[in-house]
């Protein structure tokens, strides 16, 4: 098990080193693309192309649901803090995150969380996206969440409503909920909340990571794993 994990790791630690300080504001390493939605209210139409979807603005969102994976009474607690517009993050959910999550997460030994830090890097995009993952993951599960996620950061920097909709279909959750999640904004004042929790702890860029409310202090998958061994 070591062997492997020290493998998986060093290959990890080669990956995204360069500026893994994060991203902290100014509209770079977002998405952009044809029909987009500023956030509160639905903003401009999306337009969810091949999916053909009827969209009116979601009843009743779980403001409550919280992401989480591993073991949900884990000793061991991991916070992320993302914006879905964040090149930096992106790397993390793809390039780092992975070996966390096989490594930590799969075998029970941590909480791990997922937390909104809309910056926003783009403000067309990081509200409406975290809403359409939020909402995917309150219907579908946490899993369903996790998956969105990572489909949704494939299409960073050409986001549009039929990216959102193959990234809920990646996940195995129905398109158009999502895109009118996105929308309309469903899971606005959850993002916000989660923003300001983050402030409240320091956060100030993205992504941040947190382990047993200490943060750590870079994205790779080494450091982050440091982190959890020293608090197992």
């Amino acid at each position: 098990m070591e062997r492997t994990r020290r493998s998986l790791l060093a290959g990890a630690a080669s990956v995204g080193v360069v500026g893994a300080a994060g991203c902290l504001g100014g509209g770079s390493g977002g998405g952009s693309g044809g029909g987009s939605t500023g956030g509160s209210g639905g903003g401009n139409a999306i337009d969810a192309g091949e999916y053909d979807c009827d969209l009116s603005e979601p009843s009743d969102p779980d403001l409550d649901f919280r992401p989480v994976i591993g073991d949900s009474e884990a000793d061991v607690v991991v916070r992320a803090f993302e914006d879905f517009t964040c090149g930096h993050c992106a790397t993390y959910k793809l390039e780092h995150f992975p070996t966390i999550r096989e490594e930590y997460v799969a075998p029970g030994e941590v909480r791990y969380e997922h937390w909104d830090f809309p910056i926003p890097v783009n403000e067309a995009w990081a509200v409406p996206v975290a809403s359409a993952a939020r909402g995917v993951g309150a219907r579908n599960g946490s899993e369903a969440f996790f998956e969105f996620a990572s489909a949704a950061y494939e299409s960073q920097g050409s986001y549009s409503g039929e990216a959102i909709g193959a990234a809920a279909e990646a996940a195995g959750a129905d398109p158009c909920a999502a895109v009118a999640d996105a929308q309309f904004a469903a899971y606005e004042d959850a993002s916000m909340s989660d923003r300001s929790e983050g402030r409240s702890m320091g956060v100030s860029g993205t992504p941040t990571i947190f382990v047993n409310g200490e943060a750590v202090a870079d994205y790779r998958a080494e450091t982050i794993a440091a982190a959890i061994d020293e608090a197992l």
